[in-house]
């Protein structure tokens, strides 16, 4: 029987919610208590495994859908993002703070440090304001679903850089692109299209040459600080962003005043609404579309809740449960 999983970063470790095709009741558990989660990240090719970031601890992966948790290697470390890739499978990448990138070629039981990635020379030019002591991070990562050696990273206000060999070389920041990224995802099946949201600029940008070029869509956008992006699995024309007015509304906790936004083919940007909530009040941290289903999107609120749209976000409904908070989500198909 298929199922629907949906992990959830909270505030105290992650949530996770299943559903069966049959009736659309969801259920939900604690999958992962009193840990620092910052990330999640499934695995293309093997949709029950997953891959958790942890402060301070490294990282955890499941092979039940994230029902229970192992260590991973990289104890000690502040793993902030993951990556898995599709072309090379069991390849995994992590970005810490500081701003390292490592990579696993063995499913995350060893792993070396991509050294090339300290000799960017406009590094010491990376500053986040958003957490003390101030030091960059990588706050995302994003992969080429058919070419094994295009690697994206993006620093929380510092730049996006690109790697045309493993990671081994790294450019500096890609022009177009935002400095300050919050977010980054590749289609899963068209070569070429990556999307990211971040502080600075249209707070949303676009590439669709792996990363090597971008360009900052601003045409129907009312707000300019972007966060979570996300692709329709079919069309990779279709993609969708959350935005606000700045970081202290995005990340207010009850005045988000943000909207979710949808790009179709390079027309103007549309603000979605049928049903949701106008303006969100909770910052929509995550969006997830169904790797599967054409059309199905799902929206994580800060607030814990979950709003899920069928019909490529014209028409809401928010599903019949809660999490404590959704700060990151993860989708499974089991």
């Amino acid at each position: 029987m298929s199922q629907t999983v949906l992990l959830a970063i909270t505030n105290h470790g992650v949530a996770r919610a299943v559903t069966q095709t049959t009736d659309g009741t969801w259920s939900v558990e604690t999958s992962l208590a009193n840990q620092d989660i910052r990330c999640l990240a499934a695995d293309p090719v093997r949709p029950n495994i997953v891959y958790a970031g942890v402060q301070g601890a490294g990282v955890l992966r499941s092979d039940d859908g994230g029902q229970t948790w192992w260590s991973s290697g990289l104890a000690g470390s502040i793993v902030k993002s993951l990556a898995l890739s599709h072309a090379a499978p069991g390849t995994v990448y992590a970005g810490t703070k500081p701003a390292l990138v490592y990579v696993s070629h063995d499913g995350g039981a060893h792993w070396e440090e991509l050294t090339g990635f300290r000799r960017i020379r406009s590094r010491w030019l990376w500053f986040s304001p958003a957490e003390k002591p101030f030091s960059a991070y990588v706050q995302a990562l994003a992969l080429s679903p058919h070419d094994a050696n295009i690697v994206i990273v993006g620093i929380e206000f510092g730049a996006v850089v690109r790697s045309e060999d493993g990671g081994k070389t790294w450019s500096g920041h890609r022009r177009g692109a935002l400095r300050d990224c919050h977010s980054l995802a590749s289609h899963p099946h068209h070569h070429g299209w990556v999307y990211e949201g971040g502080g600075t600029g249209a707070g949303v940008a676009i590439s669709r040459d792996a990363g090597a070029t971008w360009t900052q869509p601003r045409a129907g956008l009312d707000r300019h600080y972007g966060w979570a992006v996300a692709a329709d699995c079919d069309h990779p024309e279709v993609w969708y962003a959350s935005l606000s007015s700045g970081p202290t509304k995005a990340h207010s906790a009850a005045n988000a005043q943000a909207a979710i936004f949808r790009s179709t083919g390079g027309a103007d940007w549309q603000k979605l609404s049928g049903g949701l909530p106008q303006p969100l009040n909770a910052m929509p941290y995550a969006l997830l579309t169904d790797p599967a289903v054409t059309g199905h999107i799902y929206a994580g609120l800060r607030n814990g809740e979950v709003w899920h749209s069928t019909d490529y976000g014209d028409t809401w409904r928010q599903l019949a449960f809660q999490f404590p908070a959704v700060n990151g989500m993860a989708i499974l198909k089991l």
